[in-house]
């Protein structure tokens, strides 16, 4: 039996006269992903495509040779085409922008986790495809992760390379004796990885943690933040003021005489002008446990006892990603990594700092960080770029300045988006706004599997493979296994996958030989593979030949000889081992971030004041249990979740009897913004003045097209706020929104976000 990989776990497909049964977990999995059981059903349901469509409006613009009534995107019928008509469509669009405007004017969207294989991998797929029509305008860093991987290189080093490097579970089981979670270790978040969680870990390093004495603080509005480990407190903490709570902590240490003076002394810089902060010798406000009090909610004689515990204790510090996805979302990342310093256990077995424990199965793993086979999308000519976060402003801003890591850059002005992979009406801020803007380019192009937002409100929609429907390799970066993700079915429908299409269009507008290097999609897999082994053996793995790995169907990666600590070598020798900072050192104050004037972010952590809250309810929008974002919303196992149809939104008990509420109510949750329903869920399991929702309900607005409507099934973006989180940055703030929440009264809307567009001829 053969092996697939998904974003969430690995498995064997069963299949019965051609038709996918099942997915099996794979027998060494010992907490295997229940998200897999979505797929079988979802691959042949209603809202499959399977044939190439065209927006009537834009099909018959072009028959007609007029615009295409862009203003019209969600509203039309779609019309079913063949292939070459759909890729002629697309060949022309691209020829015609890129000759009346140039490649600036082209948006390569592609933002998303489109599949765990390394070569079917959309967003390489098509920036390949585009950078070899001579390029397109790019997005930088992740929604995910924007303020973080911007603010770390400044003042540690690339996130990437220290996700890599965390100090491995193992360790901290047998070294750790404090854990303080800043946004807790939520093991929903840890089912997934990019290219396949081949072998989930996270519940088991905290029974084993746990066994061994580790204490635990869940810092977070959730209680189910974490949940497992035996000695386990809960710091029910305001969002959003988790920074104060460090610094009142750091004041602790400091005037205590709690800190490590010599770490910080040899292994920091702009200690001093930090300390300075910290004890109001600047601005007057010491940073003391009273004044974070008022801020957090947490007793200042809690977080003076907890700041005593960390440095009594060898202690890790980790915080969430959702941390950072909100307004001065760099902060609370630059000041956890400030407070380890203080405590000086930053490279010592079991202590230190972590960024996303819990927020990814292979993070502290501790196996040899070899991502595997890669899929080169060469140089894009094209220089302008956005931050990911920033699509909005761009469509509806040509030409306006926004500032990002020092610089000052334009918006250019997009013509036309291609986009593969991901759906941006799941990930973006303030769908209303999104809305108006996405009816602002005069082509969108999509490759899609189901019918999501993405694709009913596109203007050519080409059906996409999914991972059952075409061989490829999965690997993450320090998983344990690499798969060899071998076919299982046949295409659905008409479907192709991205490469096929892109070669084919390639082939239309020139350029076919450099794309596909006249290899077939099985001959790139076989490239990749035998290219990635010289990559391999810089870590010590000796891969086995393509034909043997092929056959064996995995191939598991050793873990390295010297057990993983983070920042192990620069602690033991911080001049043979400097950090790729400015200073070589951590950078407590970075004269580089101070240089570029940003009142939002200066050059050291900073408490900056929120606005006050329009609405009385703080609302957190995380990532969900029963799906990967936004990925199998329509399977069974997502949809098993729901409350009358609507995605559950959990509220405090003071909170709902205020309102009326009861458990399984259907809630209207509204701001400024817009407005959703969503099912309520009852607990005090969550802090008073907090309401949490998944994302990744599928966008289902009450009237399509129509900025305003509300939506009806439960999509946190209707009210979340599209700013970026600084100037440094321009990060996702979906996490810093305000709502207030009502009983349903009426009728309840029926569900629409699974049932496909109307087709005409």
């Amino acid at each position: 039996m053969s092996f697939t990989s998904l974003h969430w776990g690995a498995y064997r497909p069963q299949v019965v006269d051609g038709e996918l049964r099942a997915l099996v977990p794979v027998e060494w999995d010992s907490d295997p992903s229940p998200i897999g059981d979505s797929v079988a059903d979802a691959l042949t349901s209603p809202t499959r495509i399977r044939r190439p469509a065209v927006r009537r409006g834009f099909l018959e613009g072009q028959l007609e040779g007029q615009g295409g009534s862009p203003e019209l995107r969600g509203q039309e019928p779609f019309v079913e085409v063949s292939w070459d008509v759909a890729l002629d469509l697309v060949a022309k669009e691209l020829k015609r922008v890129k000759s009346e405007h140039g490649n600036q004017a082209i948006f390569g969207g592609s933002y998303g986790w489109g599949s765990a294989g390394r070569f079917h991998h959309a967003q390489s797929q098509l920036h390949r495809f585009l950078n070899g029509f001579g390029g397109y305008v790019a997005s930088v860093d992740s929604y995910s992760l924007g303020a973080g991987r911007v603010l770390m290189p400044h003042i540690v080093g690339n996130m990437d390379w220290l996700l890599a490097a965390h100090t491995s579970w193992k360790n901290l089981a047998q070294h750790c004796e404090l854990f303080v979670a800043f946004g807790g270790l939520p093991a929903k978040n840890a089912q997934t990885s990019p290219g396949g969680a081949s072998d989930h870990l996270l519940t088991k390093a905290l029974q084993d943690m746990s066994e061994a004495g580790v204490e635990f603080v869940n810092v977070s509005p959730l209680r189910d933040d974490l949940i497992g480990p035996t000695r386990n407190e809960w710091l029910p903490v305001r969002p959003g003021s988790d920074t104060a709570l460090m610094m009142a902590l750091a004041y602790v240490l400091v005037t205590e005489g709690l800190h490590n003076e010599d770490f910080v002394q040899r292994y920091a810089v702009g200690y001093e002008r930090f300390r300075d902060y910290l004890l109001g010798l600047t601005d007057g406000q010491p940073k003391d446990p009273e004044w974070a009090q008022a801020l957090t909610d947490i007793p200042a004689a809690q977080i003076t006892d907890l700041a005593r515990r960390m440095a009594s204790k060898r202690t890790m510090i980790n915080i969430a990603y959702s941390l950072q996805r909100s307004v001065h979302g760099e902060q609370p990342f630059w000041m956890t990594v400030t407070l380890a310093t203080l405590l000086g256990q930053i490279g010592l077995p079991g202590g230190g700092f972590g960024l996303g424990y819990g927020c990814m199965n292979n993070t502290g793993s501790g196996r040899k960080a070899f991502s595997g086979p890669r899929f080169s999308q060469g140089q894009n000519p094209v220089k302008d770029f956005i931050p990911v976060a920033r699509v909005a402003d761009m469509l509806l801003n040509p030409g306006a300045a926004f500032d990002y890591n020092g610089q000052q850059r334009h918006y250019p002005d997009i013509r036309l988006v291609y986009w593969a992979g991901g759906n941006i009406f799941h990930h973006h801020q303030d769908l209303n706004r999104l809305l108006k803007a996405w009816q602002r380019p005069e082509t969108i192009i999509v490759h899609e599997q189901f019918w999501t937002a993405q694709a009913k409100y596109a203007d050519i929609v080409l059906p996409a493979t999914t991972a059952l429907e075409r061989s490829d390799i999965g690997s993450s970066a320090s998983d344990r296994f690499m798969i060899a993700m071998q076919q299982a079915i046949e295409p659905v429908g008409e479907s192709r996958d991205d490469y096929a299409i892109l070669a084919e269009l390639s082939g239309r507008l020139g350029f076919a030989d450099s794309f596909t290097e006249g290899r077939d999609a099985s001959g790139w897999l076989r490239h990749i593979y035998e290219e990635s082994r010289g990559r391999a053996g810089e870590f010590g793995i000796q891969l086995p030949d393509y034909d043997q790995f092929w056959r064996d169907g995995v191939f598991e990666v050793e873990y390295p000889e010297q057990d993983t600590v983070l920042l192990q070598a620069f602690r033991k020798d911080p001049d043979a081992h400097p950090l790729p900072t400015p200073s070589g050192r951590i950078e407590i104050f970075s004269e580089r971030i101070a240089g570029f004037g940003y009142a939002d972010c200066p050059g050291h952590p900073v408490w900056l004041d929120k606005t006050a809250p329009d609405y009385p309810l703080h609302l957190l929008s995380n990532q969900p249990k029963t799906r990967l974002h936004s990925q199998y919303d329509h399977g069974s196992y997502s949809r098993s979740s729901k409350i009358q149809q609507r995605e559950p939104l959990t509220l405090n008990t003071d909170d709902a009897r205020a309102r009326g509420i009861s458990d399984g109510d259907v809630v209207k949750v509204f701001n400024d913004r817009g407005a959703f329903l969503a099912g309520a869920i009852v607990s005090d399991n969550i802090r008073p003045g907090v309401v949490q929702i998944a994302t990744g309900a599928w966008f289902d607005p009450l009237v399509h097209g129509e900025p305003g409507s509300l939506e009806k099934h439960g999509n946190p973006n209707m009210v979340t706020e599209d700013v970026g989180s600084s100037s440094l940055s321009q990060g996702c703030s979906a996490q810093t929104a305000t709502v207030d929440i009502v009983k349903w009264e009426g009728e309840l809307p029926g569900i629409t976000a699974f049932e496909p567009p109307l087709m005409t001829s």
